[in-house]
């Protein structure tokens, strides 16, 4: 599969990095130009851009209003991002009080590389991301074509085959990269690594409001935001109705999320609405009815 190399640093001081999400800034400025779509990227003054961890979608840290954000279950979605941090080399990182921005870190910058196909629709570069130096006969700025050797030395292996975040799939993502990635999310799970003990994705979790998801339910993320922003639009299901996720699937019938679902009979068609892989019983129990590694999503 062949990406774009960018050669840099990682920087997190004055951000809020969290288990899929990072601050990057090239060794050579102009390379941000040559990633596709490099005009809806959103920079700093120092061209410090934001990565998305492609594949990976870690437990939020922060989601929602920037005013009163909401998160999951903290315990998990903390060790995915301090496991993130530490792979690249940061210690000793200070964050202000009730707060999940960093204020200081050693070292301040930590060398490392992305691999990138574009960026999204947030202008985050979406990127595998390694640590220390690579071969003297890659160039940044010029493109690689990426197997599974290079995927395994990326943190975004890493922290799937930790069992420390979901993978999430996009279309962009070539097969044997993903093949790979599904590899070993299967292994974590079995072998009770991270916080697959505790996943109710497909088991399934007790919906009864807000504090369900953002204190006891451990879910895929995009399961989470989803039902989140579900219950906060107030589109709760009017009484006598036993749950407010009792209208979720509506709910997920009129969203964008496109798909396609590799176990199925034609795994290349695209279903429209995750209300065909998810489930909602009368008592507020709402699962995925395949694990999310058989999901391949459209970009937005």
């Amino acid at each position: 599969m062949p990406m774009l190399l960018v050669k840099g640093s990682f920087q997190i001081t004055g951000t809020e990095p969290d288990g899929d999400t990072v601050g990057f800034v090239p060794t050579r400025h102009p390379d941000w130009n040559r990633v596709p779509g490099a005009a809806r990227l959103d920079l700093t003054n120092s061209c410090r851009g934001k990565l998305r961890l492609d594949a990976v979608d870690a437990l939020e840290t922060h989601y929602g209003p920037t005013s009163a954000p909401a998160h999951q279950p903290l315990p998990f979605a903390h060790a995915a991002r301090d496991e993130l941090l530490a792979w690249l080399g940061f210690t000793e990182v200070r964050r202000a009080p009730d707060s999940e921005r960093v204020v200081s870190a050693v070292p301040e910058s930590v060398p490392g590389w992305i691999l990138t196909g574009g960026v999204d629709v947030h202008g985050r570069c979406v990127a595998l991301a390694g640590r220390g130096p690579l071969p003297e006969d890659t160039r940044s700025g010029q493109e690689v074509t990426v197997g599974v050797p290079l995927l395994r030395r990326t943190v975004n292996h890493h922290l799937i085959a930790r069992g420390l975040a979901y993978p999430t799939f996009y279309g962009n993502l070539f097969a044997d990269l993903r093949e790979e990635l599904a590899a070993v999310t299967r292994q974590a799970r079995s072998a009770g690594t991270g916080l697959w003990p505790v996943d109710a994705s497909t088991a399934g979790a007790k919906v009864t409001g807000l504090s369900s998801l953002t204190d006891e339910a451990v879910v895929v993320p995009k399961l989470f935001r989803r039902l989140f922003d579900h219950l906060a639009s107030g589109e709760l299901s009017p009484s006598p109705s036993p749950s407010p996720a009792s209208s979720f699937r509506a709910f997920l019938a009129g969203a964008a999320d496109e798909y396609r679902i590799l176990s199925s009979a034609t795994p290349r068609a695209l279903v429209r609405g995750l209300h065909h892989v998810v489930e909602v019983t009368d008592d507020g129990m709402v699962r995925m009815t395949v694990p999310i590694e058989d999901l391949v999503f459209s970009e937005a």
